[in-house]
């Protein structure tokens, strides 16, 4: 990656993500807490359709592909989630979804994401 963007993010117990895709790679590191990574590697249809459900945890790492759509949830009760994130060529588009089966056109940008 030539260009990237880093920060950390902090979930309380119960919060997440909207469910979001970008025209970038993204990697986590989750530093503290455990949670879900939903996931749909078959955005690429029409909508992102249902995703896969991933169990994260302390010191596991992930990678989101580009244009995947994906949901960040801590679904833990009791302690926040922490995750390092790295973003590869800022700034980035996002565009965002009510729910998976919203059609990509229907899904609103986000630009500049900060």
């Amino acid at each position: 990656m030539k260009e990237v963007e880093i920060w950390l993010q902090t979930f309380s117990p119960g919060s997440r993500t909207p469910i979001y895709r970008h025209s970038c790679e993204e990697v986590f590191v989750v530093l503290k807490g455990s949670g879900t990574l939903l996931i749909a590697s078959n955005s690429h249809e029409k909508h992102p359709g249902k995703p896969q459900e991933f169990p994260i945890f302390s010191n596991s790492t992930f990678h989101n592909p580009m244009n995947d759509a994906h949901q960040v949830w801590n679904t833990n009760a009791n302690d926040d989630l922490q995750v390092l994130v790295v973003i590869s060529r800022p700034p980035v588009k996002v565009f965002m979804y009510e729910d998976w089966f919203m059609p990509h056109t229907a899904s609103k940008l986000k630009y500049p994401y900060y």
